[in-house]
């Protein structure tokens, strides 16, 4: 009996283990999103410099491929002269883990909205469509700079800022994902042997979405990083002297002109990752969806 149970969920599997294998956008933004995850739980081991230490004397040091450049800091100095390539290292922390953090509160509200108001409809559907309806309504950087203001600039508050705004994609998604299997057999015999609602929802039609709710998941990612850093840049997302891309940006602007590198790194690190978790989430996208012929 249970192999019977176990063969087709291996051999699915497989299958969209071969397609993933098979597709450039999982292969290349996977690999590079690795590499990056890699390099931010490993900080400590990969920059040995601390990225909060100042050393005024050694201020502005050029990277490696410039004159004037010292082996210490291969990467160069930023104006209070601190390490750069340690900043840039600790910095992917900081911006994965604001995309995965505002990624979990958006989805949590996003996805049981969505669940709702599709599976029940009715007045439910239709308060619910008025609040996604709202929230699409209001312009996310003026809300969030306001609310972030006024909350003080801190991490936490940043995360649950965007959180809080960045929902609405995962409950229209996910409403209509609902609204296709509500009337799907599996659903009506699971409500036919006596299911409870909440049990028929969450233990039947959520765990058919997950795939949709994975490659949302990875759009948002990319935006609350692109958010986060343009709050940051404005000074109102991470507070220094914590190492933030967007931080490193905004703090490289005076010297723009006479250091650009200064600019030029952190703003690379932030195009990789984003476009690692684009073609991640495009890949995904491909794969779980119905096989084209």
């Amino acid at each position: 009996m249970s192999l019977a149970i176990e063969t087709p969920t291996r051999s699915n599997a497989g299958r969209l283990a071969r397609r993933a294998l098979r597709n450039t956008g999982v292969v290349v933004g996977g690999g590079l999103l690795l590499v990056i995850v890699l390099v931010a739980v490993f900080a400590p081991l990969i920059a040995h410099a601390d990225p909060t230490a100042q050393n005024l004397a050694a201020r502005l040091l050029p990277p490696f491929w410039m004159d004037r450049s010292v082996p210490e800091h291969f990467l160069g100095t930023d104006h209070l002269g601190r390490d750069y390539f340690a900043r840039l290292v600790y910095g992917a922390r900081v911006s994965l883990g604001v995309g995965l953090g505002v990624a979990a509160v958006g989805g949590l509200i996003g996805v049981t909205l969505g669940l709702f108001a599709g599976y029940f409809g009715g007045w439910v559907d239709m308060v619910i469509s008025f609040v996604i309806t709202t929230r699409l309504a209001l312009p996310i950087v003026l809300v969030a700079l306001a609310a972030v203001a006024l909350g003080g600039a801190s991490l936490t508050t940043l995360v649950l800022v965007l959180g809080l705004l960045l929902w609405d994609r995962f409950a229209v998604v996910t409403r209509a994902a609902t609204q296709s299997l509500a009337n799907r057999d599996f659903v009506a015999g699971s409500r036919a042997i006596g299911r409870a609602e909440i049990g028929v929802l969450f233990g039947e039609i959520l765990p058919n979405l997950r795939g949709a709710v994975i490659v949302v998941a990875t759009l948002e990612v990319a935006n609350a990083i692109l958010l986060e850093a343009a709050l940051s840049f404005l000074g109102l997302g991470v507070r220094p002297p914590t190492p933030s891309w967007g931080l490193m940006i905004a703090e490289g602007r005076e010297n723009i002109l006479f250091d650009p590198w200064l600019i030029a790194l952190p703003g690379s690190c932030l195009c990789v990752l984003v476009l690692a978790v684009n073609l991640l989430g495009d890949g995904l996208r491909d794969i779980t969806g119905p096989v084209t012929r």
